[in-house]
């Protein structure tokens, strides 16, 4: 399920980003920001609300988010702790 889940994760970022990569090629464990996948702020909102659409799972707040984009794998985490909440 948890590989199944960053594998979907990787799929909608590359998707949502419009990025030219092969999904797999994304290190899972790397951060999504910054050095890592060199994601930017406006590429946040865009995963939010691709999260928020695929998961319905809101991201409330800016500290919430800095947990949740740590990193694909931080991501996964996040989703399935929500999920499992509901």
């Amino acid at each position: 399920m948890a590989e199944d889940l960053v594998a979907d994760l990787k799929t909608l970022i590359v998707a949502r980003l419009k990025m030219e990569i092969e999904p797999a090629s994304i290190d899972a464990a790397a951060p999504l920001f910054g050095e890592g996948l060199g994601l930017d702020s406006i590429d946040a909102l865009e995963l939010v609300v691709g999260i928020e659409r695929q998961y319905g799972i809101r991201i409330a707040d800016a500290e919430m988010g800095k947990k949740a984009f740590g990193s694909v794998n931080a991501l996964a985490a996040f989703i399935s702790e929500k999920r499992s909440a509901k």
